[in-house]
């Protein structure tokens, strides 16, 4: 990046980061910094009256429902206009030369987080999103694309605190970092995630904007900002299709609640607020889980060979035609052979639709057949007497009985309570030994005292869609997908079957016993395999101390998988405190009030069985704060006691690991256990502290 430093007008050192003090400058700096914060009170104002004139419109019309649309549609007009005085409404200028096609000539335009218009219509801030915005990520010394300058701002508390530029097409300048976008980067966090808005990097823009109908996979290290570029895409594609995504509507899927609620104001500030949240067990979760499988049971309800286990249980229902369908119709009795019924049946189950509506199509089949019978005698039946005959109580009682109406429930109950159910669905696909598995060895007595676990929902959920299709959404953002096992994947697969979809994870990151090991098999159960993988491992979060301390468990884990590349100047801070058993709770409480004493997040990450230890040795202290659970997420605090179960895609300012071999241990095996490691050690975005009485894994010691 090159940087001017005539043109460089940045904040002196401050004790305090979060308030940073301007250091005099040149005459001209100060005048261009001062043009540049009236550019923002004019910005603010327009907002203001935007959102005011939307506030004034009333619904008029006749029809209640469309009074209700409209109603609601100012409704979220209104939301995204609301200004944050905590942050500016712009980030970026360029200034172009005219030379980009279309252009009508030089201009200058200010990027924000929307569009803002003066009352004449001519635009104020241009949102990030829009075509021309796209410059002003990608534009470089070697590739302008018609930028002549590029300026950054520094903000602090809403006001424009300083600003720097780029002159993209003098060739003497002067080469360096971007001090304003790593103090961006760097800025000490409270709460839930920020919008990297104004930091997105040239290869993250690319994916962002990528075609709506192209699904992208992204392979991304920890500090990629992998989770950052879905949430934006997600805002990008509902900016770019908003009349079809309004529809059919944009959905992100996460690991669990907390994580939701770490992400969940990335959105808001962006302008969109009409996006879905959800867990991959809330997804399926057509009853609350009630029961547990072993880890054995769960891996093989998760398997992919169990969806033609399901698809034959469902399809087992439609019965052989052994008898003739006999129709009485005035002083006539038409019969249809129970070979020709058979004929029918045998088409309808291979039409590829679902049970549901071939069973709703069988009456008319039927009836069809009949009406041949008919036109042999010599009549000349039409579509009337069709309806008629379909109609019949004699067709519907025959169609009831050939071709029964299931309910997902009671399939999969029949399937896990009666072994020979089972064994017929499941021949030449499971062993003897993976049958005797999944059944129950004491099966409830009906399938409404059935305590389904977090895999049956699962299945429930794949045993509903063979009857009864699943609609599909505009666009589905899935992240830490390589935890999904196959079953899950194609859950999420049934609701962009007709769509596409943002797939966000990494490999190393797996840590569940069904991880993936390969995108290419996670795309197929998605149904996505013409998907576009990408890999990010240009590390903006995480700082080097950090990263490479974590990347010695690689080998170990995920043996031929590349290890990051922190690009921050800033290697950030590694501790290692060696405790003794005695005094680990006394040690973690003092690294804790260390690191709460500068601005910024903190989390103190412990296997999940230590937490109620850990929190009260805080409280001892008289540190205040949260803790993360599984279905909640409690981010209103500086420091937060995180398991490490839900520690997956979070990220704190500084991060206080607790006894790494106890979060190892309390996986399942080695290999699951070094990656959770792995991702706790990587939730920092500026100094890790490790406090143990034990010893550390093998490749961690020091």
């Amino acid at each position: 990046m090159s940087l001017s430093s005539s043109d460089v007008y940045l904040p002196a050192p401050s004790p305090n980061p979060a308030s940073p003090t301007l250091t005099p400058g040149p005459a001209a700096a100060r005048a261009t910094l001062a043009d540049e914060r009236a550019h923002l009170a004019r910005a603010r104002e327009a907002l203001r009256r935007m959102r005011e004139h939307t506030l004034s419109l009333e619904v008029q019309s006749a029809d209640p429902v469309n009074a209700e649309v409209l109603a609601r549609a100012l409704y979220y007009r209104a939301r995204s206009l609301e200004d944050d005085p905590s942050t500016s409404l712009f980030f970026g200028r360029i200034d172009t030369d005219g030379s980009t096609p279309g252009a009508p000539g030089p201009e200058r335009l200010y990027i924000g987080r929307r569009h803002i218009g003066d009352p004449a219509g001519d635009p104020i801030v241009i949102d990030w999103r829009a075509e021309v915005s796209t410059a002003f990520y990608r534009a470089s010394r070697a590739e302008p694309i018609g930028v002549v300058l590029r300026r950054r701002f520094g903000v602090d508390h809403g006001e424009i605190t300083a600003y720097e530029d780029e002159h993209l097409q003098d060739a003497a300048e002067q080469t360096g970092n971007s001090q304003i976008l790593a103090g961006e980067i760097e800025r000490p966090r409270e709460g839930p995630m920020r919008d990297i808005v104004a930091t997105i990097q040239p290869e993250q823009d690319e994916l962002v904007r990528a075609s709506a109908s192209t699904t992208v996979c992204v392979q991304g290290a920890p500090g990629t900002g992998k989770t950052a570029v879905g949430l934006h895409r997600a805002a990008w594609l509902l900016h770019t299709y908003r009349d079809k995504l309004a529809r059919s509507g944009v959905l992100v899927i996460g690991p669990n609640r907390a994580f939701l609620d770490h992400v969940g104001a990335v959105l808001p500030t962006l302008g969109e607020v009409k996006v879905g949240h959800t867990t991959i067990d809330d997804l399926v979760a057509s009853d609350p889980p009630r029961g547990a499988d072993s880890t054995e049971t769960a891996v093989l309800k998760g398997d992919s060979r169990i969806a033609e286990v399901l698809r034959r249980a469902v399809w087992s229902h439609v019965q052989q035609a052994t008898e003739a369908l006999v129709v009485p119709r005035g002083a006539s009795r038409w019969r249809v052979p129970a070979y020709v019924v058979q004929e029918v049946l045998d088409e309808l189950t291979t039409r590829g639709v679902r049970y549901e509506a071939a069973r709703q199509m069988l009456p008319q089949r039927l009836a069809h057949a009949v009406l041949l019978q008919m036109e042999k005698a010599g009549g000349y039946p039409d579509d009337r007497v069709q309806d008629s005959v379909a109609a019949s109580p004699f067709v519907k009682k025959f169609a009831a009985t050939v071709w029964p109406v299931l309910d997902a429930r009671r399939v999969l109950f029949e399937l896990l309570a009666d072994p020979d159910s089972l064994a017929r669905a499941a021949e030449d696909i499971l062993t003897g030994e993976e049958q005797a598995l999944l059944s129950w060895p004491k099966p409830p007595r009906t399938k409404g005292s059935a305590r389904w676990s977090r895999a049956d929902l699962v299945l429930l959920d794949e045993v509903t869609d063979l009857l009864t299709r699943t609609p599909s959404l505009g666009h589905v953002i899935l992240d830490e997908a390589q935890d999904l096992s196959p079953m899950q994947l194609r859950a999420v697969g049934r609701r962009c079957s007709t769509s596409a979809a943002t797939v966000l994870g990494d490999i190393a990151q797996g840590t569940t016993p069904w991880a993936t090991s390969s995108w290419e098999e996670s795309l197929r159960h998605l149904g996505q395999t013409d998907a576009h993988v990408e890999v990010l491992d240009r590390g903006f979060r995480v700082p080097a101390a950090v990263i490479e301390y974590a990347a010695r468990l690689l080998p170990h884990m995920a043996p031929g998988l590349g290890a990051p590349v922190s690009v921050r100047d800033n290697r950030g801070r590694l501790d290692l405190v060696r405790s003794t058993p005695a005094s680990l709770h006394t040690d973690v409480a003092a690294a804790v009030a260390e690191s709460a004493r500068e601005p910024g997040s903190v989390g103190v990450i412990v296997a999940d069985a230590d937490v109620p230890q850990v929190s009260n040795a805080l409280s001892r202290n008289g540190i205040e704060h949260g803790t993360l659970g599984v279905d909640h997420g409690d981010v209103d605090h500086q420091v937060d006691v995180v398991p490490a179960s839900v520690a997956k895609g979070l990220e704190f300012d500084r991060v206080i690991v607790v006894e790494p071999a106890a979060i190892a241990e309390a996986e399942p095996d080695e290999r699951t256990g070094l990656r959770r490691l792995y991702v706790v050690l990587t939730r920092a975005v500026t100094a890790l502290t490790v406090v143990h009485a034990r010893d550390l894994p093998a490749a961690l010691a020091p």
